[in-house]
């Protein structure tokens, strides 16, 4: 198959000169390990098309297991997960690696026979996760053609039957008639050998993904319908895609320069089909706006002027009862852009404060292992403050030894003093307090006392010294028993623990009316889902005023005991900074959290729009339409076509039905959802050209959720794929959207094919 490898783009993983990849495919006996009881050994090999990786165990018999080298995010080196930490004195580190998966899959832990057999691995490993990272759309493409042909060719000899072809449309999600099938095989068998091989199959792939829908938008803009020239190209860009006027013909000279893949048309400054199809497909025809996915708000503002990605319980994997507690649940939402995780401490054996979900059967991790991932991993994709929010049960021992845990383990990371030592009279900006972790919890008197040394070292705060006991809230959120009424200790707290926190002040709520008067800038409180729904009924705009002075957390109620998540849209409408979620839990909850956050560069933090910052605009997220600057939108969405969606269900013979829903998640009056017709039988190119259309209220605050479903109608809906991004980082024009999975990783090539209409809506007198 050489002309096939060649072609394919296998030629980037040329693996001749490459010794660690020659040595992945040869293959190797490690052990893989899930805990210190269960090791076993396994035979691991990198298949021929350096893409895949197939492991099976030494005993007899034909069950082997394999993975894709692009579901592995990262490689770790030595013992750097808590499987590996814990049998440390076994084997040596440098015999030891991770890989460790993309979305919620639990991470490979490996142990070689020698350090270098460890070596030939990572390094390999490595290598072909760069290779993937660089690679453009054409050859994820190739890729991706790539690897249904091997699926398909169940004989391994290179080429395919008619009967083979067959079962590959089926697994590619195509219902195609056999006459039409037959008709594009034989036209594809250029050697009419009665099979397909190489660049055939390729041809019989394009012919297959024809895109009637491009081309259609292609001619309406061509003057001679073969091509578009510049000045076509121009008209495009201007009129549909309504790129900015003055730029547009250095934009169109640089498209074509990006993605004509023929030479000739480029010399006639011109795009051919293939070009105008990898310019729609690429980042700058998504529908998500290139220069907000960048670093492009203004991060000088006060700390609470922003949303922050917050997480609660950061330490479960899974549910809040018997859920297994884990270092890793910080390292995924750090790396997801997490900026606020949480801890929940407890006194544990020999000294050593531990963290787990108190009063349940959760497993338990030391605090010190929390910090040193917390020290390792904060700053990694975000330079922006990471605040550590604090459920503190120990006793003054141990929260001596939390204190110096901190200050010995985070050294100058941890903030322990204001910027500039003076009393101050707002927080500072996210910009300034780059690459700091900023404690949050109970302290003993104020800033101002302590900047002004009054706090003794005998003094001690008594009253209660967690932030909040959320065991106790299940109470309120239904018990209303007696028996559960607030289980707060009088514990004190220790100076040394109080010393640390700085602008992040836990202080129980009274009353709207009491924080304006009484609190202090650096006074935070904390809400449980339905406590924030309560002020947010009775008093909105009084919440989005208490946000644009203070900070304040929300967080599930105590009845999740799976790990649900309530939906953070309601509490960002209010103007809640720190609206903490289960980051372990996939749903449209985790996508509208994804979604906000996936601009600004993804650094955790999204300036919140000016009228829920200042404190003289009165914003009532309930009407939105009596606040100055009011002005609605009206959005259109055609829904043109679906392109190589996901099969759902794992039946060979079973081809999705797809369509799609568009919702708008934003203030009360924009909460709305439409959908599409399903087209029968058709997962690889739906069409629909249906049209929805929205109005919305207050756009600043809106974000859009794609989903598509495979419509059943004697039971609930499959999900097949989604897409959520902020309203205001739309690009309007015909647009691609690239689908994501349940767990919010990518799954190409699978996309949507939409135009986008963004107008002015005339205001209607209320």
């Amino acid at each position: 198959m050489s002309g096939q490898d060649n072609y394919l783009g296998l030629d980037t993983y040329s693996t001749s000169g490459d010794d660690n990849l020659q040595s992945m495919i040869v293959g190797t006996v490690m052990r893989k390990i899930k805990s210190r009881t269960w090791k076993k050994q396994r035979y691991f090999k990198l298949q021929e098309d350096c893409m895949t990786i197939w492991y099976k165990s030494k005993k007899a018999g034909n069950a082997h297991s394999t993975f894709s080298v692009s579901e592995v995010e990262t490689v770790r080196e030595g013992h750097q997960s808590e499987v590996l930490l814990s049998i440390a004195d076994e084997f040596p580190p440098d015999r030891c690696f991770t890989l460790v998966f993309r979305g919620r899959r639990g991470n490979l832990d490996l142990v070689a026979d020698s350090a270098d057999e460890a070596q030939s691995w990572i390094k390999g490993m490595r290598k072909l996760i760069e290779n993937l990272e660089n690679m453009d759309e054409s050859e994820k493409l190739d890729q991706w053609i790539c690897e249904w042909f091997k699926k398909a060719d169940k004989n391994n000899d290179g080429r395919m039957n008619f009967r083979e072809i067959r079962v590959l449309l089926k697994m590619m999600n195509v219902d195609m008639n056999e006459h039409h099938a037959h008709r594009l095989f034989m036209t594809a068998d250029k050697s009419q050998s009665g099979t397909l091989e190489d660049d055939e199959f390729v041809l019989f792939y394009k012919m297959l993904t024809q895109r009637e829908d491009v081309l259609r938008v292609f001619q309406d803009y061509s003057g001679d319908g073969q091509k578009l020239s510049l000045r076509d190209l121009e008209e495009f860009l201007r009129d549909e895609q309504l790129e900015d006027v003055d730029g547009v013909q250095q934009l169109a000279m640089e498209l074509i320069e990006r993605y004509e893949p023929s030479d000739t048309a480029k010399m006639l400054k011109a795009m051919s089909i293939d070009g105008f199809l990898m310019y729609l497909a690429s980042a700058e025809g998504s529908i998500f706006h290139p220069r907000q996915q960048s670093l492009y708000q203004d991060m000088t503002k006060p700390l609470n002027h922003y949303f922050i990605s917050s997480s609660h319980n950061t330490y479960l994997m899974e549910d809040q009862l018997r859920g297994h507690s884990s270092v890793e649940g910080y390292i995924r939402a750090l790396k997801r852009g997490c900026r606020c995780v949480e801890v929940d401490c407890w006194d544990g054996p020999n000294g050593e404060p531990i963290v787990y979900h108190g009063h349940t059967f959760t497993s338990k991790i030391l605090f010190k292992d929390v910090v040193n991932a917390l020290r390792n991993y904060a700053f990694k994709v975000s330079e922006y403050p990471v605040i550590l929010s604090t459920e503190n049960h120990c006793g003054v021992e141990q929260q001596r030894v939390m204190a110096q845990h901190l200050n010995t383990i985070l050294g100058d990371k941890l903030l322990k003093s204001t910027l500039d030592g003076k009393i101050p009279v707002s927080f500072p900006s996210p910009e300034e307090l780059k690459g700091k972790i900023l404690l949050k919890g109970k302290k003993i008197g104020g800033l101002e006392e302590s900047l002004n040394g009054l706090v003794e070292p005998e003094d001690s705060l008594t009253g209660e010294v967690s932030d909040e006991d959320e065991a106790a809230d299940i109470d309120e959120d239904s018990l209303h028993s007696n028996s559960l009424r607030r289980m707060k200790s009088k514990q004190r707290l220790s100076k040394e623990l109080s010393d640390c926190v700085v602008y992040c002040k836990s202080v129980h709520f009274s009353s709207f009316k009491h924080s304006r008067i009484h609190s202090k800038f650096y006074e935070i409180s904390s809400f449980t889902e339905s406590k924030a729904r309560k002020h947010l009924r009775e008093a909105g705009a009084e919440f989005v005023h208490h946000n644009a002075r203070q900070l304040t957390r929300v967080y599930p109620s105590g009845l999740r005991t799976d790990s649900s998540n309530f939906n953070p849209q309601e509490m960002w409408n209010t103007g809640t900074q720190i609206v903490a979620l289960n980051f372990q839990t996939a749903g449209v909850e985790m996508d509208l959290n994804d979604g906000l956050f996936s601009q600004n560069g993804r650094c955790g933090y999204v300036l919140k729009p000016d009228f829920m910052r200042m404190s003289e605009r009165r914003f009532d997220p309930e009407v939105p339409h009596n606040r100055e600057g009011y002005r609605p939108l009206s959005l259109c969405i055609q829904v043109i076509s679906g392109q190589q969606l996901p099969k759902v269900n794992i039946k060979e013979s079973s081809v999705v039905d797809p369509f799609v829903r568009v919702e708008i998640h934003g203030v009360p009056l924009d909460q709305a959802k439409q959908e599409t017709r399903y087209i029968d039988n058709n997962g690889f190119n739906p069409v629909w050209y249906d049209t929805l259309r929205f109005t919305i209220h207050a756009p600043e605050l809106a974000l859009v959720r794609f989903v598509v479903e495979d419509y059943d109608k004697a039971s609930r809906n499959d999900f097949v794929g989604q897409y959520t991004l902020p309203f205001s980082c739309i690009q309007q024009g015909y647009r691609h959207i690239h689908l994501l999975s349940k767990d919010g990783t990518s799954i190409p090539p699978a996309s949507l094919f939409v135009h986008v209409r963004i107008t002015n809506l005339v205001r209607a007198e209320h």
